[in-house]
């Protein structure tokens, strides 16, 4: 069985000490989280994977279901410098990228332009409730997400890696809203989905945010090695078979593919996922993979974080709006029509 791997010829010795310090630097991250955030396991992890994978994670919930202060807590674990924009209709492209201003040298009179960088220029960016803000501010963002650079008066400014966007918004109170433009969430890796907790994690809330105990979060990593740990993912092996799955699960969603799709597919889908989908379904697989003390990426990584993946990125036609289909529905529909081949 082949398999398809960018791995440079590494001493094994060398590779196995990187590896057990990522899984001991992610289980770490976990604990600290865990000390502020009750449950959201599955969210966690998506957003881990985001993070080791160099992607940008958007977060779907309802008010109060802890989406800002997950992404504070983890800034504070990783030890990055993190930055907060609140997304509002009168806020403008200058407002994230950062402008040039005019200063006066009070000893020669001679005026100079100054550019004052923005929120954008940090590690961790939250971008809070990102629906809240007109397209052309949110495209404010594309250029920083997929180049690491923003443009301001025709120059370039770089931004220093890593670089992680974690966006959230708000499904209710649609009034007032922009919905992102699908050229911009094509380029979030993951939309999780944040759901209210089981009662017994709410309970475990109410103790530990209704008394005067503060907790203490720790950094247990640093912005050097989390970029080491993006290289080490992209150097995990996977098989052909298993990369072949991911790209035919992913021409399943698109309904003019060649007879690849479905007839479900073909009745309620106007447009599948794009290319990048099979590229972060393998890259994610292959961060979960070493996130679970495994060497290689599985069919079950495929599967697990098909949905999460592909929800952004599939478009339903009215078929599926009579039906009352949503599409994770139809994604699942999918996973069980394409099983995984027999070893």
């Amino acid at each position: 069985m082949s398999t398809i791997t960018t791995a440079p010829p590494t001493e094994a010795a060398e590779v196995k000490s990187r590896v057990r310090r990522f899984q001991e630097a992610q289980a770490a991250i976990k604990q600290e989280v865990r000390k502020v955030i009750v449950g959201q396991e599955e969210v966690i992890e998506h957003v881990l994977i985001s993070l080791f994978v160099g992607g940008h994670c958007l977060l779907t919930g309802l008010p109060g279901t802890a989406k800002t202060l997950l992404v504070r807590t983890l800034s504070q674990t990783l030890g990055l410098r993190f930055n907060r924009i609140q997304f509002t209709p009168d806020l403008m492209p200058s407002d994230i990228t950062g402008t040039d201003i005019i200063e006066e040298n009070p000893s020669t009179g001679h005026r100079t332009w100054t550019f004052v960088p923005g929120p954008i220029f940090s590690n961790v960016l939250l971008a809070d409730e990102i629906n809240r803000t007109p397209p052309k501010t949110q495209s404010a963002l594309l250029e920083a997400m997929q180049e690491l650079s923003c443009t301001v008066r025709g120059h370039i400014y770089h931004l220093e890696p890593p670089f992680f966007v974690l966006a959230t918004q708000n499904p209710i109170e649609l009034e007032g809203t922009y919905p992102l433009p699908e050229a911009q969430l094509d380029r979030f890796l993951f939309n999780t989905v944040l759901d209210y907790l089981p009662a017994e994690d709410e309970l475990k809330v109410v103790d530990l945010t209704t008394t005067t105990h503060k907790p203490s979060v720790d950094v247990v990593t640093s912005g050097a090695e989390i970029l080491q740990f993006q290289e080490l993912v992209r150097m995990t092996p996977v098989a052909e078979s298993v990369a072949r799955y991911a790209v035919e699960l992913v021409r399943a969603t698109r309904p003019n593919q060649n007879g690849d799709a479905p007839d479900f597919i073909k009745k309620y889908v106007n447009f599948g996922a794009s290319v990048r989908a099979v590229q972060f379904l393998v890259l994610a697989g292959k961060a979960r993979a070493l996130m679970q003390g495994r060497f290689h990426v599985s069919y079950e990584d495929v599967r697990a974080l098909a949905v999460p993946i592909m929800r952004h990125r599939v478009l339903l036609n009215f078929h599926a709006e009579s039906d009352r289909l949503s599409t994770d529905d139809i994604l699942r529909k999918l996973l069980d029509w394409k099983t995984t081949p027999r070893v």
